[in-house]
Protein backbone atom coordinates (compact mmCIF):
# COMPACT_ATOMS: atom_id res chain seq x y z
CA UNK A 1 0.00 0.00 0.00
CA UNK A 2 1.18 3.28 -0.56
CA UNK A 3 2.73 5.20 2.28
CA UNK A 4 0.43 8.36 2.80
CA UNK A 5 -1.02 7.20 5.83
CA UNK A 6 2.83 7.30 7.40
CA UNK A 7 3.88 10.11 6.09
CA UNK A 8 0.97 11.98 8.18
CA UNK A 9 1.98 10.26 11.24
CA UNK A 10 4.98 10.89 12.94
CA UNK A 11 7.90 7.90 12.62
CA UNK A 12 8.36 5.82 15.08
CA UNK A 13 11.69 5.36 17.29
CA UNK A 14 12.63 2.06 17.46
CA UNK A 15 15.66 1.41 20.61
CA UNK A 16 18.37 -1.11 19.61
CA UNK A 17 16.16 -3.84 20.75
CA UNK A 18 13.48 -3.31 18.62
CA UNK A 19 15.93 -3.20 15.77
CA UNK A 20 17.76 -6.54 17.05
CA UNK A 21 14.15 -8.39 17.01
CA UNK A 22 13.03 -6.63 13.26
CA UNK A 23 16.27 -8.08 12.09
CA UNK A 24 16.35 -11.13 13.86
CA UNK A 25 13.38 -12.73 13.35
CA UNK A 26 13.10 -12.03 9.46
CA UNK A 27 15.34 -14.87 8.82
CA UNK A 28 12.75 -17.60 10.85
CA UNK A 29 10.91 -18.13 14.15
CA UNK A 30 11.52 -21.61 15.89
CA UNK A 31 9.12 -24.19 15.33
CA UNK A 32 8.24 -25.90 18.49
CA UNK A 33 5.79 -26.22 21.58
CA UNK A 34 7.07 -22.53 23.06
CA UNK A 35 8.13 -20.55 19.97
CA UNK A 36 8.05 -17.00 22.15
CA UNK A 37 10.10 -18.66 24.26
CA UNK A 38 13.16 -19.56 22.44
CA UNK A 39 12.87 -16.63 19.79
CA UNK A 40 13.47 -14.41 22.91
CA UNK A 41 16.25 -16.61 24.27
CA UNK A 42 17.93 -16.14 20.82
CA UNK A 43 17.17 -12.68 21.17
CA UNK A 44 18.24 -11.96 24.68
CA UNK A 45 15.29 -11.27 26.00
CA UNK A 46 12.09 -12.48 28.13
CA UNK A 47 9.36 -14.11 26.45
CA UNK A 48 6.80 -11.41 28.08
CA UNK A 49 9.03 -8.78 26.72
CA UNK A 50 9.30 -9.80 23.05
CA UNK A 51 5.66 -10.31 22.96
CA UNK A 52 5.22 -6.71 24.08
CA UNK A 53 7.75 -5.34 21.74
CA UNK A 54 6.09 -7.21 18.74
CA UNK A 55 2.43 -5.76 20.13
CA UNK A 56 4.14 -2.85 20.24
CA UNK A 57 5.69 -2.79 16.48
CA UNK A 58 2.14 -3.83 14.66
CA UNK A 59 0.08 -1.15 17.00
CA UNK A 60 2.63 1.59 15.90
CA UNK A 61 2.61 0.11 12.26
CA UNK A 62 6.25 -0.12 11.96
CA UNK A 63 5.72 -3.69 11.66
CA UNK A 64 2.25 -4.43 9.32
CA UNK A 65 2.27 -8.26 9.63
CA UNK A 66 4.13 -10.92 11.91
CA UNK A 67 3.18 -14.61 11.14
CA UNK A 68 4.31 -17.47 9.21
CA UNK A 69 4.69 -16.86 5.71
CA UNK A 70 3.88 -20.26 3.76
CA UNK A 71 4.65 -21.49 0.52
CA UNK A 72 0.83 -23.10 -0.57
CA UNK A 73 2.61 -24.68 -3.56
CA UNK A 74 4.32 -26.94 -1.00
CA UNK A 75 0.47 -28.26 0.13
CA UNK A 76 -0.83 -28.54 -2.85
CA UNK A 77 -2.47 -24.71 -2.96
CA UNK A 78 -1.59 -21.85 -5.06
CA UNK A 79 -0.14 -18.71 -4.73
CA UNK A 80 -1.55 -16.26 -7.77
CA UNK A 81 -0.05 -12.54 -8.49
CA UNK A 82 -2.82 -10.28 -9.07
CA UNK A 83 -3.36 -7.05 -10.52
CA UNK A 84 -6.69 -4.64 -10.92
CA UNK A 85 -6.96 -1.06 -12.41
CA UNK A 86 -8.74 0.96 -9.63
CA UNK A 87 -9.60 4.86 -9.34
CA UNK A 88 -7.96 6.77 -7.51
CA UNK A 89 -11.59 8.25 -5.64
CA UNK A 90 -11.47 4.58 -5.35
CA UNK A 91 -8.70 3.13 -4.15
CA UNK A 92 -9.01 3.29 -0.67
CA UNK A 93 -12.80 1.57 -0.34
CA UNK A 94 -11.50 -1.28 -2.81
CA UNK A 95 -8.15 -2.03 -0.93
CA UNK A 96 -9.81 -2.16 2.11
CA UNK A 97 -12.33 -4.91 0.96
CA UNK A 98 -9.64 -6.65 -0.95
CA UNK A 99 -7.56 -6.87 2.06
CA UNK A 100 -10.49 -8.59 4.35
CA UNK A 101 -10.45 -11.58 2.17
CA UNK A 102 -8.53 -14.37 4.33
CA UNK A 103 -6.74 -15.49 1.15
CA UNK A 104 -4.95 -12.25 0.26
CA UNK A 105 -2.10 -11.22 0.96
CA UNK A 106 0.79 -8.70 0.18
CA UNK A 107 -1.92 -5.20 -1.15
CA UNK A 108 0.41 -2.39 -2.73
CA UNK A 109 -0.36 0.48 -5.16
CA UNK A 110 1.64 1.19 -7.60
CA UNK A 111 1.66 4.38 -9.77
CA UNK A 112 0.72 2.09 -13.36
CA UNK A 113 -2.51 1.95 -14.98
CA UNK A 114 -2.61 -1.58 -12.50
CA UNK A 115 -2.72 0.66 -9.97
CA UNK A 116 -3.59 -2.16 -7.26
CA UNK A 117 -1.80 -5.55 -6.87
CA UNK A 118 -1.78 -8.28 -4.03
CA UNK A 119 -1.33 -12.20 -4.02
CA UNK A 120 -4.06 -14.65 -3.86
CA UNK A 121 -2.65 -17.71 -1.74
CA UNK A 122 -4.80 -20.78 -0.94
CA UNK A 123 -4.96 -24.36 -0.28
CA UNK A 124 -6.01 -25.03 -3.38
CA UNK A 125 -6.45 -23.36 -7.10
CA UNK A 126 -10.29 -23.15 -6.68
CA UNK A 127 -10.20 -21.74 -3.55
CA UNK A 128 -8.17 -18.88 -4.72
CA UNK A 129 -10.11 -18.33 -7.94
CA UNK A 130 -13.25 -18.34 -5.79
CA UNK A 131 -11.80 -14.96 -3.75
CA UNK A 132 -10.83 -13.52 -7.12
CA UNK A 133 -14.17 -13.97 -8.74
CA UNK A 134 -16.05 -12.64 -5.29
CA UNK A 135 -13.68 -9.77 -5.11
CA UNK A 136 -14.81 -8.88 -9.08
CA UNK A 137 -18.27 -9.47 -8.26
CA UNK A 138 -18.41 -7.48 -5.20
CA UNK A 139 -16.21 -4.53 -6.69
CA UNK A 140 -17.37 -4.63 -10.33
CA UNK A 141 -13.44 -4.70 -11.26
CA UNK A 142 -11.76 -7.20 -13.41
CA UNK A 143 -9.00 -9.04 -11.33
CA UNK A 144 -5.66 -10.05 -13.96
CA UNK A 145 -3.85 -12.77 -12.79
CA UNK A 146 -0.48 -13.69 -12.91
CA UNK A 147 -0.30 -17.41 -12.20
CA UNK A 148 3.58 -18.47 -11.64
CA UNK A 149 5.41 -20.02 -14.13
CA UNK A 150 8.52 -20.66 -12.17
CA UNK A 151 9.88 -20.02 -8.85
CA UNK A 152 12.40 -17.77 -7.07
CA UNK A 153 13.94 -17.79 -3.98
CA UNK A 154 14.67 -13.87 -3.33
CA UNK A 155 14.67 -14.00 0.83
CA UNK A 156 14.60 -10.42 0.76
CA UNK A 157 15.16 -8.96 4.66
CA UNK A 158 15.26 -5.15 5.32
CA UNK A 159 17.62 -4.19 7.89
CA UNK A 160 16.02 -2.25 10.66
Amino acid sequence: MERTERAEKPAAVLDEVDRRIINGLQGGFPVCEHPYAVAARNLGLEEGELIARLQRLLEDKVLTRFGPLYNADRFGGANVLAAMSVPNADFDRIAQFVNQQPEIAHNYRREHRLNMWFVGAAESPEKVEAAFSYIEKITGYPIYRFPKEQEYFVELKLKA
